[in-house]
């Protein structure tokens, strides 16, 4: 970093401050070594700074004059996607908010993949925001300013006008998904729903400009309808202490850490957005009350899948990563490693009851065909960069082995040019060596001088013998001082049309990612409903809530047993928007909920 650059990350990180050159005109400079660049980016980004990341992009053997530079990416606090600046059980969102009332509000998390918008009332906003509580917002530079709690949990970035505009929006958003319209995805030409457009036309023009690419992953936009879920106001979800605590805004003591149970991050992920936003569609509450009974009820089932779900990586990240093509062998390596679990995991869903276990047993594609690639292609234990080699397993790739080969010196290819030799000539003794002063060499003693060809060139002399090479030797010898190099080069193409190939079945891979998410919360739904002994509510199309021996799952976890007193609610028409969660005593006790009313 230069100029005032280096003295802002010289402060705020305690970096070194140097300049370049001495005197009036010095250069201010501060930097860090290129393998610590995730850590020093985090910092900064936890800090509130978007950074510009400048690479070469010209082979330095190929340059002339200076080695090309050029701007990759930019990375702000609302465009990561390197897994080690991401916690793994939160989403880290993007949003986009427009000008007017209604307010167009559209949301991506660019880790994944999920993209969203919708339209609400201006005065709705902070409710929204608080919801999706993203970690940036871009607003219009003639736009009114977001509501002051909203705007300081966040940052704000201010885009031009121009970025807003609906006809901009729609045929940005058009070429991007490969369609004509945005009609395919519910979204109408009405008012509300181009105000949704505008602010995902917005994100997916600041995401091209940011990440110097195409974010291929994300191919659809999702219409959010406020009709199916609970709409909870700003106060009332801090009140209540939904996913953060009150004084820390800490996860740790919330109603999310308490009930999460998750294996996979992806599964954390989904119940925070499930807790987030309850359902109000009593078949869609009784679908996942189904599913979560019979996983209650089948031990041995739920005890598998959780096992299975242990195997299973980040797949939504993972392909993200992999799509945006800074995915490394490991990446590739551990998505192989999910597909190899599939088969147990989707046979253990088969025939099942439930009728969302049935739905998430037909979502899971096995890719049959890249889980056989990735079986014959990858090693074990696969590195970090795809710059470093040996990833790609021997036997899959003919030529690589044969450069392989010969950087270990090809001693097959010694061996049998040593025979050839020694039988043409008739030298019993003449043998094939190597030294790094002249490479390889034919060594012939002293006492059968007198059978050296004539096409053999002296190299040295050492005690007893003399030391010859051919044409036939320097050949080889110049395959096997590029073979590493070239080698390399081989390999890094291989991981390319491996991760190339990951694109052609990213939907595939995108909708089983959702289906396991959504397996592994019904699971740990499951488990937790098991070890709290959790009984299964009535939900009821009516204004009425009867609960007996109601317990606070929160306090019952992080206080000593007995603190809390189970007590009991009764209530009408009144209690139409209340909702609350429960379970049996601390003597174990079942709470027996009559009916809880539709919310």
């Amino acid at each position: 970093m230069f100029f005032e650059d280096a003295k802002t990350a010289a402060r705020l990180v305690n970096l070194a401050l140097t300049s370049r050159d001495k005197g009036e005109n010095a250069v201010p400079m501060a930097g860090f070594p290129h393998h610590q660049l995730e850590s020093y980016l985090g910092k900064l980004i936890a800090l509130g700074m978007r950074v510009a990341v400048c690479e070469q992009v010209e082979d330095p053997k190929k340059a002339v004059g200076l080695v090309r530079r050029e701007v990759t990416r930019v990375v702000t606090p609302g465009t990561v996607i390197d897994d080690s600046l991401l916690d793994p059980r939160e989403s880290n969102y993007l949003a986009a908010v427009t000008p007017g009332d209604p307010a167009g509000l559209a949301w991506v998390e660019l880790s994944t993949g999920r993209f969203v918008a919708a339209s609400f009332a201006r005065r709705q906003l902070a409710d929204q925001l608080a919801r999706i509580a993203p970690a940036e917002c871009l607003v219009a530079e003639d736009s009114e300013p977001l509501p002051a709690q909203a705007a300081s949990a966040m940052m704000v970035t201010r885009r031009p006008a121009w970025a807003f505009a609906l006809a901009t929006a729609r045929e940005g958003l058009s070429k991007h998904f490969g369609t004509t319209g945005l009609e395919g995805f519910g979204f109408t030409e009405t008012s509300e729903d181009n105000q949704g457009v505008r602010a995902a036309g917005a994100i997916l023009d600041y995401l091209n400009e940011t990440q110097k690419a195409s974010p291929a992953h994300i191919d659809r936009l999702i219409p959010y309808r406020v009709t199916s879920a609970l709409e909870l106001d700003q106060a009332s979800r801090r009140s209540l202490e939904i996913t953060r605590t009150i004084r820390e805004g800490r996860r740790e003591g919330s109603l999310l850490a308490v009930l999460d149970q998750t294996i996979t991050a992806m599964g954390s992920r989904l119940l925070a957005d499930w807790v987030a936003n309850p359902l109000t569609d009593a078949a869609a509450i009784d679908a996942r009350l189904d599913a979560v009974s019979e996983l209650v009820a089948d031990v041995r089932l739920a005890t598998e899948l959780r096992e299975s779900l242990r195997r299973v990586y980040d797949l939504e990240r993972l392909l993200a990563r992999i799509t945006a093509g800074r995915a490394s062998p490991r990446d590739l390596n551990f998505l192989g490693r999910t597909l190899r679990t599939l088969p147990a995991l989707k046979a253990k869903l088969a025939e099942r009851s439930s009728r969302l276990l049935c739905d998430l047993e037909g979502q899971i594609d096995l890719c049959i065909e890249l889980r056989s690639q990735f079986d014959a292609a990858l090693v074990d234990d696969c590195p970090l960069s795809s710059r470093d080699s040996g990833f790609i397993r021997e036997g899959f790739s003919p030529e690589l082995d044969a450069l392989r080969d010969l950087m270990r010196g090809g001693k097959q290819w010694i061996a049998a040019y040593q025979a050839k030799e020694t039988e043409r000539t008739g030298i019993p003794n003449l043998k094939v060596g190597f030294n790094k002063v002249f490479g390889y060499y034919l060594e012939v003693t002293n006492t059968h001088q007198g059978k050296v060809p004539d096409e053999y060139i002296r190299k040295q002399t050492v005690k007893n013998a003399e030391r010859y090479i051919t044409p036939e030797l320097k050949e080889y010898e110049e395959k096997v001082l590029t073979a590493e190099e070239k080698s390399k080069e081989l390999e890094y193409e291989l991981f390319v049309k491996l991760r190339d190939a990951v694109g052609l079945v990213r939907r595939q891979i995108r909708v089983t990612a959702a289906a396991l998410a959504e397996l592994d919360v019904l699971v740990s739904l499951a488990e937790l409903a098991r070890a709290r002994n959790y009984c299964r509510p009535r939900v009821v199309a009516a204004p009425i809530l009867e609960i007996l021996d109601g317990r606070h799952p929160v306090i019952e976890a992080i206080e000593p047993q007995g603190t809390f007193v189970p007590n009991d609610a009764n209530l009408g028409s009144d209690a139409s928007r209340i909702l609350l969660i429960t379970g049996p005593n601390m003597a174990g006790k079942s709470t027996y909920i009559r009916q809880v009313a539709l919310i």
